[in-house]
């Protein structure tokens, strides 16, 4: 496949990254005993942990002391890529019957001990530019349970391998939307849900400082309704755009509702039994070609 990176090097000087260097460094052994994802969280529903081919498994950080490659967080976990130095897929579960609101957040963003520093995106990314952090997962998503137990979850999630680059506006509007709309949805309803969220690598990704931005992400929600139907969810939202002028355009970005299937085949990572209960999944494979809806309003996602 041809390589061909959108570059814009020549906007920033490496001399004005005034905080890099200055970040804190989270102990491995702060993690023993973290509970990580679990695949039974949702009643009834074993879901594994979904995982790259071979083909990509071989480009996988594994821990430097535990030779792991799923780092495990409080109520989530992830899985890094060597080469991008980005999380490849995050899991988390979150229980809204348990849901502890007003949790401050962290003032600082950290680098996860069991990796070298090296493996993972600083500040040296982020800093003087309209980039965001941009938490794989959401801040508030693994927060539940116990209070101490809640802040435990909500430092893990600012970690830099739990972050890609995301321009603002695409974090701070739409994303943050559609986030904002499953935990709603989970808190009051007091849902439990699994929700897959990561980057989509591809060889057009944006050159910047020495890293590849991605152009898009995805995100998949898994869920077990009151009824007991099996339920799963696809999304894909894209900030091409905006990356191309690093600037505030609002309305440019769009969200779509797509088969899991679709991401998928996007990204190489193998959701199991996930297709088989997506709606979208089951009209592409009757009917063919390929189905995405716009969402004008978080009211219209299909369930």
């Amino acid at each position: 496949m041809r390589t061909q990176h959108t570059t814009f090097e020549s906007m920033v000087r490496l001399g004005d990254l005034l905080k890099a260097g200055q970040e804190s460094v989270s102990n491995a052994s702060e993690f023993d005993d973290r509970t990580g994802y679990n695949t039974s969280f949702l009643k009834g529903w074993n879901i594994p942990l979904p995982m790259p081919p071979a083909a990509v498994i071989r480009n996988i950080r594994y821990g430097k002391d535990t030779g792991k490659a799923v780092l495990n967080y409080e109520h989530f976990s992830l899985v890094m890529s060597a080469e991008r130095r980005m999380p490849i897929i995050t899991a988390v579960n979150i229980d809204g019957k348990q849901a502890v609101r007003n949790v401050a957040r962290e003032k600082a963003w950290y680098y996860d001990g069991r990796l070298d520093k090296t493996d993972q995106w600083g500040d040296a990314l982020y800093d003087n530019n309209n980039l965001d952090r941009g938490h794989m997962v959401r801040r508030d998503d693994p927060v539940w349970g116990t209070k101490a137990i809640a802040l435990l979850a909500n430092k893990d999630t600012f970690h830099f391998t739990n972050s890609c680059p995301q321009m603002a506006a695409v974090n701070q509007q739409t994303w943050l939307g559609l986030e904002d709309y499953i935990l709603h949805n989970a808190e009051t309803e007091g849902m439990m849900v699994t929700v897959f969220t990561g980057p989509i690598f591809t060889d057009q990704d944006l050159k910047y400082r020495d890293a590849l931005v991605p152009l898009a992400f995805w995100k998949v929600v898994a869920i077990v309704t009151e009824s007991g139907r099996k339920s799963a969810t696809a999304y894909k939202i894209s900030q091409e755009k905006e990356l191309k002028t690093l600037e505030f355009v609002y309305g440019a970005y769009q969200t779509y509702q797509v088969s899991v299937q679709q991401v998928a085949k996007e990204t190489g990572i193998d959701f199991g039994e996930l297709e088989g209960y997506d709606g979208f999944t089951d009209y592409e494979q009757k009917h063919g070609g390929v189905l995405a809806v716009k969402l004008t309003r978080l009211s219209e996602i299909k369930v």
